[in-house]
């Protein structure tokens, strides 16, 4: 149905569709608090897990700035790809210049977008400090676009969700669909903000990652914990160091 969308240049709704339903599979029941922009916003969300891009794509519409290795998973990849999703190559260094075009173009169209800041996947406990070489696209911002930051909240299960340590993608997705029962998962869509008001990818990423935190803080009713896991974050090779 995707396919023939496509063809008769018409906005396909299938891959939305598609995510949302494959989340729910994977066991996600999905709670959407908030409004979610529809277009011409640059969504900015903290990280667990490759249910991640299902459920905030079935959620929004979103496409996504996500390592490479997703793209190489099979059918969450494949399920990606529809959806536009923009993959990060860490080898390339040449990628993010690339990368960062691509996003322009995909703003210019209208498109909602995601990015994951902390460059790798967390426990839901904690919040990693935010790289900015993907914000670059709002420097300056394009014309309309707002930033609205997302909190993704699996409540107790969210250690068991999280993608950490050493596990590799295929365990972790096997671990994942044997797993009983269903899980919650909380998107919160949280107040969105002109980035013309915090000039600079640093001060954007700021301001977002507070009120992610600030709102992360509140779910858990306590303050986060240091992130437990040696796992090193994604590393953008090419762009400049983030401080």
């Amino acid at each position: 149905m995707h396919y023939l969308w496509r063809l008769l240049r018409l906005p396909s709704p299938w891959p939305r569709w598609f995510l949302g339903r494959a989340a729910r599979i994977a066991g996600a029941r999905v709670e959407v608090v908030g409004t979610p922009l529809r277009r011409d916003v640059f969504y900015v969300s903290n990280h667990l897990s490759w249910i991640d891009i299902l459920a905030l794509g079935g959620a929004s519409g979103t496409a996504f700035v996500a390592k490479a290795e997703i793209g190489a998973s099979p059918v969450i990849g494949w399920l990606a790809g529809l959806n536009r999703t923009v993959y990060v190559k860490r080898e390339n260094r040449m990628g993010v210049a690339q990368q960062i075009n691509e996003l322009r173009d995909a703003l210019a169209e209208n498109w909602a977008i995601t990015v994951f800041p902390e460059g790798t996947t967390t426990d839901g406990k904690s919040l990693l400090p935010f790289k900015t070489p993907m914000l670059r696209v709002l420097e300056p911002p394009p014309p309309g676009v707002m930033v609205q930051p997302v909190l993704l909240d699996y409540g107790a299960a969210s250690e068991e969700i999280g993608w950490v340590g050493e596990e590799g993608g295929l365990n972790n997705a096997l671990r994942i669909l044997s797993r009983r029962p269903h899980f919650p998962l909380r998107i919160s869509f949280l107040e969105p903000f002109d980035p013309r008001d915090f000039p600079g990818r640093k001060a954007i990423a700021a301001e977002s990652r507070r009120r992610i935190e600030e709102a992360l803080v509140t779910a858990l009713g306590g303050p986060l914990r240091p992130f437990e896991f040696a796992v090193a974050p994604v590393n953008y090779a090419g762009a400049p160091p983030a401080d």
